[in-house]
């Protein structure tokens, strides 16, 4: 095991028993070839292994032991609620990021050609490697590890980084509501400038009701822009409605 893969361990707070585990949850299908081609110098016997077989499993286990912790930390939510809060805190978007502090990206084995398309800042990529990690991270040692692996790398910073987008539901909706209540048009959502390299875009959006701009907030989507611009919007609205 190499000086890296040590810091990956600290990162994830977890040490493997078979590293042989997690450096194939860090080898993309491109390396294959060449690391076949090494392994022929060497006169190994165990044929190099990509990680998409982790990625598949990680994928369960991410259902599961996400739906387990919303399960326990909102006892009171109906299973619209739970299937709809699972859905933002396990799709592409959150594993991206839980990669991205992780610093994945630079520990991933890739060939050439992922190299030189800046393959270790694919989105893609970071979303799939972090899943194989879960998968090896099962494998070695069972759900208990992979649990609290999962509770610190993701569900943890799924709520502090979107607490009310997590706890509160879906604040487009809810805007939509309070306006439709009081006989209002529904509320406009504009883009007002976007900014960063393609990998890694931020996007301004405004919200408009009654005419007026009432708020605009920064997301690294659009629909995160928007869900944080009509909680701003909701809040300002109501902020007047109680002073009448």
């Amino acid at each position: 095991m190499t000086n890296g893969d040590e810091q990956l361990e600290q990162r994830l707070g977890y040490k493997f028993r078979n590293p042989a585990l997690l450096q194939r949850a860090l080898t993309h299908s491109s390396a294959i070839p060449e690391l076949r081609l090494a392994q022929g110098e060497h006169g190994s016997d165990e044929p190099p292994q990509d990680n998409e077989r982790l990625e598949f499993l990680g994928d369960a286990v991410l259902d599961l032991l996400a739906s387990e912790y919303l399960l326990a930390t909102f006892p009171e939510w109906t299973e619209g609620q739970l299937s709809k809060s699972r859905a933002r805190i396990v799709n592409a978007q959150a594993l991206e990021s839980a990669a991205r502090r992780l610093n994945l990206g630079e520990h991933l084995r890739l060939g050439r050609s992922e190299e030189k398309t800046a393959g270790r800042e694919k989105p893609t990529l970071l979303a799939d490697a972090f899943e194989a990690v879960v998968a090896a991270i099962f494998l070695d040692s069972g759900l208990a590890s992979a649990r609290e692996m999962l509770r610190t790398t993701l569900l943890e910073s799924a709520l502090v980084e979107g607490g009310d987008r997590i706890g509160d539901g879906d604040k487009k909706s809810a805007l939509q509501e309070f306006l439709q209540g009081r006989g209002r048009p529904p509320a406009e959502y504009r883009l007002a400038g976007e900014s960063g390299p393609d990998h890694q875009k931020t996007f301004r959006i405004e919200v408009w009701a009654n005419g007026e701009c009432m708020a605009v907030a920064e997301g690294s989507t659009k629909k995160e822009a928007e869900q944080r611009a009509a909680r701003t919007a909701l809040e300002r609205m109501e902020q007047i409605e109680a002073k009448h």
